[in-house]
């Protein structure tokens, strides 16, 4: 038998709360679907991409777009979200399917920079869009995205790195360093472009991630380099 509380209780709207579950659906489908669309438009039109562009390829209006983000910085915070679940994706893929094959540490660490490399080179604007946000022309308020996408990615390395090499007390520190390295030489990569290809990067990175300052001094591939007067930045 109910107490008087629970008696007192309004009884509930089942019929309601299914309703607002399908128009909760509803509308995290048409976020998703808006982010895709931005992200098309960014691809079509560039980086510099603007809103009036975005809602005529979403095939609505501004304010529409609004509804579902509030603002440029909402919709800008959406899509570093979803590059961010295709990175970091794509960067544990690479890794373990290194792993599954039998590669070693450093063939691992390769992949992985690669992957974040493929990516940068394969929708360049799309890269520029996340790191100089042009949508904003501001710094974004409260938490930055693309600090949490490094946090992330530099979180993922780490865990890898403490499964599979030594000195795991230290892989959070190393995780995050060579996100942070390979991050500034992939932005000095796209910015200013000289030539060097994807695979040449990449195989840099991963000789210094490895081995170090002191050992690229007196590596054959630096010796290589000096000779060919190619030694230095990545850029």
């Amino acid at each position: 038998m109910k107490s008087e509380a629970e008696l007192a209780q309004p009884p509930v709207d089942v019929a309601r709360d299914r309703r607002d579950s399908r128009w909760d659906a509803h509308r995290e489908q048409r976020r998703a679907e808006l982010v895709g669309t931005t992200v098309a438009a960014i691809r079509q039109h560039g980086a510099g991409v603007g809103m009036d562009e975005i809602a005529a390829a979403a095939g609505t209006s501004k304010t529409a777009v609004y509804r579902h983000f509030r603002d440029r910085a909402g919709l800008y915070t959406a899509v570093c979200h979803a590059v961010a679940r295709v990175l970091t994706g794509q960067i544990r893929r690479a890794t373990d399917r290194a792993l599954a094959e039998g590669a070693g540490p450093h063939a691992t660490v390769a992949a992985g920079i690669d992957a974040y490399l493929r990516l940068i080179e394969s929708d360049r604007e799309v890269y520029r869009f996340v790191v100089q946000r042009p949508l904003l022309g501001a710094v974004v308020a409260g938490a930055d995205p693309v600090t949490d996408l490094v946090t992330v990615i530099g979180d993922q390395v780490a865990e890898a790195m403490e499964a599979h090499l030594p000195g795991a007390s230290a892989a959070r520190t190393w995780g995050h360093a060579l996100v942070g390295m390979v991050r500034g030489a992939a932005d000095d990569w796209l910015a200013r472009p000289t030539g060097i290809t994807r695979d040449e990067l990449t195989a840099r990175l991963t000789d210094l991630a490895w081995t170090g300052l002191a050992g690229l001094a007196t590596s054959p591939r630096a010796a290589r380099d000096a000779s060919t007067g190619t030694a230095g930045g990545t850029a």
